[in-house]
C-alpha cells in the first residue's frame, strides 16, 4: 500500500506539470483569431523594436524556442501562424530570450552550455543502463550492477536537473522581458493581461515539464532491469 501511494505521488509530480502546461496553452489557443496579427509577425515586430534585426523568426516542428547559436526565434506552426492569445504570448516569451542573449544574460549562457553537455550525457546514461545487466553477469557482483544502475539514473536525469536549475531564467524571460513589452506596446486586448500571465508561467515551465516526462524512461529502464 505504501509503495502504491508513493508511486501515485511520483506520477502526479511528474505528469502534473506537463498536463498543466498543455492545458494552459491549449485553453488560450481559442479563439484562434483573437488578435489581428500572428505570433510570427509579433515576434518580428518585437525583435525589430529591440534592435535585433539580425535575429530570424522561423517555423519549427521541434517546440517553441530561441536558438542562441543560430540567432533564431523558432515557433511551432500554431504559434507562428496563429492569432490566439497563446500564439502572441509565447512569441513574446521567446523574443524575451533573444533580448537576454543581446544583453549577455549570464544564466542564458550557462543554460546553453549545460544543454550542450546534457545531450551526450543522456546518451551515455542510456548506454550505461543497457550495459548494467551485462556488467552484473560478467562480474557476478550485484554491487557493481547497482553502481552502474545509479550512474545511468543520474545521467538520464541530467536534463531535468538543468531545466530546474535554469527555471529562474525562463521566468525572467517571461516577466522581466516579455510581459513589459506586451504591456508597453499595448499589444494585449483589455482584460487579457491576467491570462497572459498564466501563459507566461506555462511557457517558463515548458522545458521542466518535458524533462520530467523524460524521467518516465528511468522507470521503464528500472522495470526492464528487474525482470
Amino acid at each position: 500500500m505504501f509503495y502504491l501511494i508513493l508511486m501515485t505521488i511520483l506520477l502526479v509530480l511528474i505528469l502534473g506539470p506537463s498536463y498543466w502546461v498543455k492545458h494552459i496553452l491549449a485553453k488560450y489557443s481559442h479563439p484562434e483569431d483573437r488578435y489581428p496579427g500572428t505570433g510570427g509577425e509579433l515576434a518580428r515586430i518585437l525583435l525589430d523594436w529591440a534592435n535585433l534585426q539580425a535575429v530570424k523568426v522561423e517555423v519549427t516542428e521541434h517546440g517553441d524556442h530561441y536558438d542562441p547559436l543560430a540567432k533564431a526565434v523558432r515557433l511551432t506552426p500554431d504559434k507562428f501562424n496563429g492569432k490566439s492569445l497563446t500564439a502572441i504570448t509565447v512569441a513574446a516569451h521567446e523574443v524575451g530570450h533573444a533580448i537576454q542573449d543581446r544583453d549577455g544574460y549570464l544564466p542564458l549562457k550557462l543554460r546553453t552550455r549545460l544543454v550542450q553537455l546534457a545531450a551526450p550525457a543522456e546518451k551515455l546514461g542510456a548506454a550505461i543502463m543497457m550495459a548494467t545487466p551485462v556488467i552484473t553477469a560478467v562480474t557476478r557482483s550485484p554491487s557493481a550492477g547497482i553502481l552502474f544502475l545509479l550512474g545511468g539514473l543520474l545521467t538520464l536525469g541530467t536534463a531535468t536537473i538543468i531545466h530546474l536549475i535554469t527555471l529562474p531564467m525562463e521566468l525572467h524571460a517571461s516577466f522581466a522581458r516579455a510581459l513589459p513589452m506586451l504591456e508597453q506596446g499595448k499589444y494585449l486586448i483589455q482584460g487579457d493581461e491576467r491570462h497572459a500571465r498564466r501563459i507566461l508561467h506555462a511557457a517558463a515551465w515548458t522545458y521542466v515539464s518535458a524533462s520530467l516526462m523524460a524521467l518516465l524512461n528511468i522507470g521503464r529502464w528500472w522495470a526492464i532491469l528487474r525482470r
